[in-house]
């Protein structure tokens, strides 16, 4: 069996990060569009927000360097999300599972989330049993972004 899947798209909010244990997991989503015209000749635009989430170090680099309306091009695969909410009810949901990330938009278009620390969550939107974590900042030259 083959599950890729393969984005490109705009942020539509900034990545909250998270750990389990020492790794991180950073979640988002990202809006794609497509425009098309009606059999009635009329400019129709169709909006999609994907959820996805980026692991381990991609999470980190992803959070630092990126922040809502950001491009990217994301690579991963879909994946169910299942969980009982607060009613007793199963829900379910798709989502992307991020194994590869590329920045899009160049230096320009990213400028203003460099190098901005690291933002917490409320204490209330946090499991009880996560341990709140700084992010760290990347100690990486601007020379060596490919973008």
């Amino acid at each position: 069996m083959f599950n890729k899947v393969i984005l490109a798209g705009n942020l539509a909010r900034d990545i909250e990060v998270r750990y389990s244990g020492q790794t991180a997991i950073g979640n988002t989503a990202i809006a794609t569009n497509r425009k098309y015209k009606t059999s009635t000749g009329e400019l129709k635009e169709e909006v999609m927000f994907i959820d996805i989430t980026f692991w381990g170090r991609t999470a980190e680099v992803a959070h630092q360097y990126l922040k809502k309306g950001s491009q990217v091009l994301i690579e991963g695969r879909l994946v169910l999300d299942s969980w009982t909410d607060k009613e007793g009810q199963k829900r379910s949901k798709h989502s992307i599972s991020v194994e590869t990330l590329q920045m899009l938009g160049g230096r320009e278009a990213n400028a203003n989330s460099y190098n901005q620390p690291a933002q917490q969550q409320p204490a209330q939107q946090q499991a009880p049993q996560q341990q709140s974590h700084q992010v760290p900042e990347i100690d990486i030259n601007d020379d060596e972004i490919p973008f």
